[in-house]
């Protein structure tokens, strides 16, 4: 099958893993640094800012944000994320990765920054603009989704293709633990210099005019490591895969990746038939849906259905915070202690099942594949949460709490030893080169809308039927119970369309994408016509 491969292309596909490769990771990595710095700062956020622009005099507990405003603060980034995947995913195969590639990352680390200032002092015109940059915000790193993933895939050999891709991703362990250290210090300084008594002893005393400052550095701060890394994303080269299959230039692929391998590499002479029969299906056409249609189902329909289920994490978060005692009451602290107990929280609980679940990944991607990773993900998702669900009443008990903590770590844990990380490696290796960074961008796009509705939809599903019980601005929902059930429904589907996804382990890319096939039909039909025309000579 790499008989007909090009030589660059089989050269990438051999190479020894070298320091070029590491590189790429950190590289590729910051923007999804980047990325999860911010959606995990965000939470920590939205409480400062309920108590500092939502205060309600005489209230028994702090300011909260509205549900509307709550829900536009969280869910503008992920319609700008869907939006920038899409966009820069259909741009990277159109000008090259390289060229779209410097964008993201600018458009990112400016809203990174612009997302701390406000255009005015008063609630609506501090909303509005926070809003506003984090849109633009999520539409940079969206485009870093399709870009990044693709760009790793190209760079790298066979052998390890899996471990670097998953590697990229798992940058995000990184980024949510740096966000929480850094919120865990500044919280720490503010405290130390301006110590102020809790909201129930003094309510307006308990939220420091200087807290105003505390969200805008914690949120301007995420940009420095992706700024760090904008040169060289800017240094480095076009992949050879995009320059040889897509741009047709192998003479400057070979001249690229001889650089970057150290190796000299002989560019062959690319051949017309291979050219036009390349170019004879486009993206959704019938020959597309028919060699790659269910791959695209597959890709889609698993990474919609993980979101749903791993952003609803948000809704159980503050009850164990506060059932296990790891956040004492709102009232009986005063804003800032507040930023510094949850970012404390959420740190323990992404330093033991989050970031662990990532690198578990890394390490057995290339060796048990990415369909059984996959698979098995969705499967313990889906025990773990029937097994929430159905007593969940006997986990409502304080003495069962633990054990609750438990199975919910474990859920996570497996969603990053899982799915979470494979539905993002899968798709930049099993489609043809000059789809690659499109299919990738629509399968990460229907991840970010299952993200919606993880994130919303079971904010709403999840209130409590009783209208009593209801949190404030919420109607009536289904119960924390039955949104597990569903949930636990949700992974199972999972499972189901996973087995529309194809095993790309060991693999090369043009193998997996039937670009061989193409070479070797093209230098078949170039042979007969060789033939045929010595026969008329004769």
């Amino acid at each position: 099958m790499a008989g007909n491969q090009l030589n660059v292309l089989n050269a990438l596909d051999v190479a020894k893993t070298q320091w070029y490769h590491f590189t790429a990771i950190i590289i590729a990595g910051m923007g999804f640094f980047t990325d999860a710095y911010d959606l995990f700062c965000i939470s920590l956020v939205t409480k400062l800012l309920g108590r500092i622009y939502y205060h309600v005099d005489g209230a028994e507990k702090p300011g909260t944000l509205p549900p509307n405003v709550s829900a536009a603060v969280n869910g503008v980034a992920f319609c700008g994320t869907l939006a920038g995947q899409l966009f820069f995913g259909w741009l990277g195969d159109k000008l090259g990765r390289k060229k779209v590639y410097g964008m993201t990352l600018m458009v990112m680390v400016l809203c990174s920054i612009a997302s701390g200032l406000s255009f005015g002092s008063s609630p609506k015109t501090v909303m509005v603009t926070l809003c506003f940059f984090r849109f633009w915000l999520g539409f940079g790193i969206g485009g870093d989704y399709p870009l990044s993933a693709t760009i790793m895939s190209e760079y790298a050999n066979k052998k390890t293709r899996g471990a670097f891709i998953a590697a990229v991703f798992a940058m995000q362990g990184f980024g949510i633990l740096t966000g929480g250290i850094f919120a865990i210090i500044v919280s720490a300084a503010f405290e130390a210099k301006f110590p102020a008594p809790a909201y129930k002893v003094d309510a307006l005393a308990s939220t420091i005019p200087q807290a105003d400052y505390v969200w805008r550095i914690i949120l301007m701060v995420g940009a420095l490591p992706a700024a760090m890394t904008y040169y060289s994303r800017s240094k480095m080269p076009e992949t050879a895969r995009y320059t040889a299959l897509v741009a047709k230039d192998t003479k400057l692929a070979a001249s690229n990746m001889s650089k970057v391998l150290q190796v000299e590499i002989e560019a062959e002479q690319q051949q017309r038939g291979e050219e036009d029969k390349s170019k004879s299906f486009g993206l959704f056409s019938k020959e597309f849906m028919k060699r790659h249609g269910l791959h695209l189902l597959g890709t889609t329909s698993t990474w919609f259905l993980l979101d749903i289920a791993f952003y609803s994490q948000n809704l159980f978060q503050k009850d164990i915070f506060s059932a296990i005692g790891w956040i004492p009451p709102a009232n009986t602290m005063n804003a800032i202690q507040e930023v510094f107990m949850i970012a404390r929280a959420q740190t323990l609980i992404a330093l033991c099942s989050t970031v662990p679940g990532y690198w578990f990944t890394v390490a057995f991607i290339d060796v048990i594949g990415r369909f059984a990773i996959q698979m098995m993900g969705f499967f313990f998702m889906t025990v773990f949460m029937f097994a929430l669900a159905i007593p969940y009443d006997h986990w409502t008990h304080k003495d069962n709490r633990i054990g609750f903590v438990a199975m919910y770590s474990l859920t996570f844990f497996f969603a990053n030893f899982g799915p979470n990380a494979t539905t993002f490696v899968v798709p930049a290796e099993i489609f043809p080169a000059r789809f690659r960074s499109t299919c990738h961008g629509i399968s990460a796009a229907s991840g970010k809308l299952g993200a919606m509705v993880g994130a919303f939809g079971f904010l709403y599903l999840a209130q409590s039927p009783d209208k009593t019980k209801t949190e404030h601005g919420y109607p009536p929902g289904i119960g924390v119970k039955n949104s597990l059930i569903v949930l636990g429904v949700v992974n199972f589907l999972g499972m189901v369309f996973t087995l529309l996804v194809p095993e790309s382990k060991g693999k090369s890319l043009e193998e997996m994408s039937g670009e061989n096939e193409n070479n070797d039909e093209s230098s078949s039909s170039n042979n007969n016509n060789s033939k045929e025309n010595t026969v008329a000579t004769a």
